[in-house]
């Protein structure tokens, strides 16, 4: 399996043969944390050329449905340690026809550049006429009528977020699809990078056509008829906006509460009801999860005119630019997801971000002068402007909130109500103590490292070493699915069982144990580098405002957190 080494302070590139590295950590989250250690200097500035960029994608990226993500691993400029996110779309696939299982991009362009890898062959293209444009969508679709290979190509851009070093900017894959966490658009605009495109021609043949014919009808039959990957097709993942509401655990207005007056006018099935124009798939997916929706708007100073905007929705967007902000209007809600999508920031971020802000600002910890605008919960014509601030950064404030409400809240106050585990914003569920400690000790600091929030509601009275086993557990689990890659919401479809059958007709004899045993292993090596980064355990900070608020198991203990950490202490000086 080859790996293409981009060096962007010299403008060469080399292709390497590390079939090594595919056959012992399996792909994706295996071979990128490997990769990462070999060319990144753990201490490293993330915004310095030192930083390096890997794209990995798995053995079963071209085979199989719903193999459909990417995983990029860097320095994230937001935390400051072991960045890692994963996007759908068409990436995986085009990295794959392309003949790549991994992309190493490291250095820092003299000038603004975007990069064409087509097959063998990588471009360096001058973007300075493209530097400056802040919507990532018209960067979009101005490299897509340059460049040739529509409909088998990706096009991965930053907006101005990420040329304004905003540390939690993402990257934008096609239109809808995001590299979304932890500021790799910021690592993009660091290096003068605008863009990179890959062009992929190859076609894949595995070595037993019969039996691999059979296992992959076999898990697209499971994928369209499981009751779990159903509700992804029908409403989304905005179906929880109701269920979470009632459970007394949807984040709102900066978590001053868990239950919001206008979680119905936002709801997924008022989405559905009242919104949703199309809904589509990622590369190699036959469910779409992807959720589409239209707003007409109208055309400045014309009465009868207007132009349709499509926009992507999902349940953290609508807790991080909706309850969060106290939005009941839908329409002013799109408003706020388009704006984000515009300049590619993180929406969890940006989101937490803007609700400490106007909670600081009713604190009178900061006033109209730093905010310019002033910020009221569902106000969202206030917070269109003050995402405007946020990438324009006309002072002070603006360039400090940019960097995180960690570092805001260090320099302002505010920190009790500033919500960030580990320096990365909260995700969309405050359901108990699993959610919390899994934001705490995730690898990325994110809800997908495991699925806690599910945890919380599945059991009862819990031990803090019960929860903290459990959370590890799956998170060692998930390790081998970020290396195989598939997409999470498929866990349920790619059992221990149905990876063995799948890898064989792929040439590839692999156990159940074996699995089990990789993703320990992988485990590991992840921790590993965190700590060479700086992690610390003991460093971890816990917002006392998940204290304060309610949740389905009533408020929260301090106490339980700190036997819980005190445990996971233990385990990360065992495995380090």
């Amino acid at each position: 399996m080859n790996v293409l080494y981009i060096d962007l302070s010299k403008y060469r590139y080399e292709i390497v043969n590390r079939k090594d590295l595919f056959e012992e950590w399996i792909g994706g989250v295996g071979v990128g944390i490997q990769l990462l250690k070999e060319e990144l200097n753990p201490n490293a500035d993330p915004l310095s050329e030192e930083n390096v960029i890997v794209f990995a994608i798995g053995p079963f990226t071209p085979a199989y449905p719903l193999a459909s993500k990417t995983v990029a691993l860097f320095k994230s400029p937001l935390t400051g340690n072991l960045g890692e996110s994963h996007a759908g779309g068409r990436t995986a696939t085009s990295i794959a026809n392309a003949g790549y299982g991994a992309i190493v991009i490291k250095g820092r362009s003299k000038k603004p550049i975007y990069i064409v890898v087509e097959n063998d062959k990588v471009h360096f293209r001058d973007a300075r006429v493209l530097w400056g444009i802040e919507d990532s969508l018209i960067v979009g679709r101005i490299i897509a009528e340059k460049e040739k290979g529509r409909g088998i190509r990706t096009v991965m851009r930053i907006g101005g977020g990420g040329e304004k070093l905003v540390r939690y900017a993402c990257v934008t894959t096609e239109t809808y699809r995001h590299f979304g966490r932890l500021g790799l658009g910021a690592v993009f605009g660091s290096k003068n990078l605008k863009a990179l495109v890959i062009i992929g021609k190859r076609s894949y043949s595995p070595k037993d056509k019969k039996s691999y014919k059979k296992i992959y009808d076999k898990i697209y039959k499971i994928s369209l008829e499981s009751d779990a990957m159903q509700k992804y097709h029908l409403i989304g993942t905005a179906v929880n906006i109701l269920p979470l509401n009632e459970l007394k655990s949807l984040p709102t207005k900066n978590l001053k509460s868990t239950r919001f007056e206008g979680a119905e006018e936002i709801s997924g099935e008022s989405f559905a009801a009242y919104n949703l124009g199309r809904r589509i798939a990622c590369n190699h997916c036959p469910i779409a999860c992807i959720h589409i929706a239209a707003l007409r708007v109208p055309y400045e100073g014309e009465r009868y005119f207007y132009k349709t905007i499509m926009i992507s929705y999902d349940y953290e967007l609508i807790y991080s630019l909706g309850s969060m902000l106290g939005i009941h209007s839908r329409e002013g809600l799109l408003r706020l997801i388009h704006k984000v999508e515009a300049y590619g920031l993180d929406a969890i971020s940006t989101g937490v971000c803007l609700a400490w802000a106007t909670e600081a600002l009713e604190k009178k910890l900061i006033s109209e002068k730093e905010t310019i605008v002033k910020l009221l919960f569902g106000d969202y014509e206030a917070y269109l402007k003050a995402i405007d601030y946020l990438v324009r950064q006309p002072n002070d404030f603006y360039k400090t909130l940019a960097k995180g409400v960690e570092k805001a809240s260090q320099v302002y106050g505010g920190k009790e109500f500033a919500l960030a585990f580990g320096g990365n914003e909260m995700p969309g569920y405050h359901t108990g103590y699993a959610a919390h400690l899994g934001y705490l000790i995730g690898l990325r600091h994110s809800h997908l490292d495991s699925g806690g929030y599910s945890i919380d509601q599945k059991i009862g009275e819990a031990k803090p070493k019960e929860i903290i086993d459990k959370l590890i557990e799956e998170e060692k689990w998930r390790q081998v699915l970020s290396s195989l890659v598939v997409c999470f919401f498929a866990r349920k479809v790619y059992t221990p069982e149905v990876i063995v059958e799948a890898f064989k007709p792929l040439g590839i004899e692999i156990d159940e144990n074996r699995l089990f045993e990789l993703g320990s292993k992988i485990y590991a090596e992840k921790l590993r580098l965190k700590v060479k980064m700086g992690f610390n355990i003991n460093s971890l900070r816990i917002p006392k405002r998940i204290l304060e608020t309610e949740t389905l198991h009533g408020k929260l203990d301090k106490k339980f957190f700190d036997e819980a950490l005190s445990y996971y202490s233990k385990i990360v000086k065992e495995l380090i």
